[in-house]
């Protein structure tokens, strides 16, 4: 657990360590590099990144940075030795367009799996399914034009039929149609199995408890592993 704990960085976290490396290496320009220092730079540049990037749904809103499922998605790649690290840009109350927004910031990181969970909250402001589906596809086009090479995967939402039949149909296309356009990679529904599930749920009964993020979890996982071109 410890090593997990110690192996799952979240994004703020990493662009520090990059700053406060960039730092250092100015200052010892011309010094010789110790064995140690050229060990751990190796294993840096070796490691992959998965980038979740998303609401309050991935930041594990009312719970433990431990228990959401990001975290929980380390734990299953350290199990199996494999060689990246998860970074958790989990934002509460993000809509698409504030993740839009904000995006830059976080591309800083190239990712090599980029992992889209937006959408929930313009569903349930009843904002319209046309600027959500732009602001998906300008983040997916951003993703892409900085790094072509990153593989894609989108989480798949549903809301509850406050706005109408007609809406809420609509909303839920959005994600297949949008995994479609960009050959991405969808999870049809990230919190199937926890959904209207009171027990799996915090008292507002819309963020999962932590064993509603095991089995979230265990949706992104089933989707991720072939990803990842691994077994499981």
């Amino acid at each position: 657990m410890t090593r997990t704990i110690l192996k799952f960085r979240y994004f703020f976290y990493l662009l520090l360590l990059l700053g406060c490396g960039e730092t250092n290496s100015s200052k010892e320009k011309g010094s010789s590099t110790t064995e140690k220092e050229e060990v751990a730079e190796e294993k840096v540049t070796q490691e992959k990144v998965i980038v979740f990037f998303g609401d309050s749904l991935t930041a594990g809103y009312g719970l433990s940075t431990e228990e959401a499922f990001p975290a929980l998605i380390q734990q299953y790649l350290d199990s199996l030795n494999l060689n990246y690290s998860v970074i958790n840009a989990g934002l509460s109350g993000e809509t698409t367009a504030s993740g839009k927004n904000r995006l830059g910031w976080v591309l800083n990181q190239e990712a090599d799996v980029f992992v889209l969970e937006l959408g929930a909250n313009d569903g349930l402001r009843g904002i319209p399914l046309s600027e959500t589906r732009q602001n998906l596809q300008d983040i997916l086009d951003a993703v892409k034009e900085q790094n072509p090479d990153t593989r894609i995967i989108l989480a798949g939402m549903q809301i509850p039929p406050n706005m109408g039949q007609e809406y809420t149909e609509e909303f839920r296309k959005i994600f297949p149609e949008i995994t479609q356009k960009n050959e991405a990679v969808l999870i049809p529904f990230l919190l199937d199995g926890v959904a209207g599930i009171s027990s799996l749920n915090l008292e507002d009964g819309i963020h999962p408890t932590a064993e509603g993020h095991k089995i979230v979890a265990g949706n992104v996982w089933k989707v991720l592993a072939p990803v990842l071109n691994t077994d499981y």
